[in-house]
């Protein structure tokens, strides 16, 4: 995500050689989703790259191999589900959570399978788990099923509100494409763990996208004086200011909660001169 290319030359620096561009990003944010894992297991020299260009408070949040999540639907994922936990070894305690994202059609009767392979995982690492199925969130049983599962092996359950987003019909060509492709997902914004992450998906429009987050700055407010440490990706259609909107609900959380640090100050997008 960090070489995402709207921000080059106008939140990072450009051109920049594609191994210091989590540099760049690491100074707008402190944690990133990694989502090109999903489709291939990175080479653990690759990996290596991303731990030395980042501190090691800086937190990845990896999605599981698709071969372990979608296509093997969590059985008889012993091979690839090691290499990739070899692979993101050198990350050591940047590896913040490993992102479980099931399919849509992961359903409650497909939650046992889930809880064998949750068992199964090395306690080396914080799980956390995105359901997409309906019933998770408007059947009561299969949310209390999921929670009990999760539960028992400290696993956190990733909600991804997209209800901002789908509030309005969609205005640009940006936002019709998310339209066919986002889910609609209801809202969930209850936490399993003292380390709740949540994913928001806003608009193109800066006005709506911040008015529907307003909902999870007081969770977050609150989850913090609880002594929780959330992580809170913001998304919109096409990302092109995701970072800027990352940083602005950081602040609005952080005038209600001084004690929150505040966010590395990003590098200059054009080279210091004299003149």
């Amino acid at each position: 995500m960090w070489t995402h290319k709207a921000w080059q030359g106008r939140l990072v620096a450009h051109p920049l050689p594609a191994p210091e561009r989590l540099r760049h990003y690491a100074g707008w944010c402190t944690a990133v989703e990694g989502n090109t894992t999903f489709y291939a297991t990175p080479s653990r020299e690759t990996v290596s790259v991303w731990a030395q260009q980042t501190d090691p408070a800086f937190g990845f949040v990896l999605k599981l191999p698709r071969v372990v999540t979608h296509e093997r639907r969590l059985g008889a994922v012993d091979e690839p589900l090691r290499a990739f936990l070899d692979a993101i070894e050198p990350l050591g305690p940047r590896a913040q959570a490993l992102w479980i994202q099931l399919p849509g059609s992961f359903a409650p009767g497909d939650v046992a399978a889930l809880a064998r392979f949750l068992r199964r995982l090395p306690p080396t690492h914080r799980y956390a788990v995105e359901v997409r199925h309906p019933a998770f969130f408007v059947d009561a049983s299969a949310a209390q099923l999921l929670v009990r599962t999760l539960a028992a092996t400290d696993t956190e359950w990733i909600p991804f509100d997209t209800t901002t987003f789908f509030a309005r019909p969609p205005t640009s060509d940006a936002e019709r494409d998310a339209w066919t492709k986002k889910p609609r997902m209801p809202l969930r914004s209850a936490a399993l763990t003292d380390r709740p992450i949540v994913r928001y998906l806003g608009r193109d429009d800066p006005d709506q996208t911040s008015a529907g987050w307003q909902r999870w700055v007081d969770t977050v407010v609150g989850w913090l004086r609880e002594g929780r440490s959330p992580t809170f990706f913001v998304h919109t259609p096409d990302n092109a200011d995701a970072p800027v909107f990352a940083r602005r609900f950081h602040d609005e959380v952080r005038a209600r909660v001084p004690a929150l640090a505040p966010l590395p100050r990003p590098a200059p997008v054009q080279p210091l001169t004299l003149f």
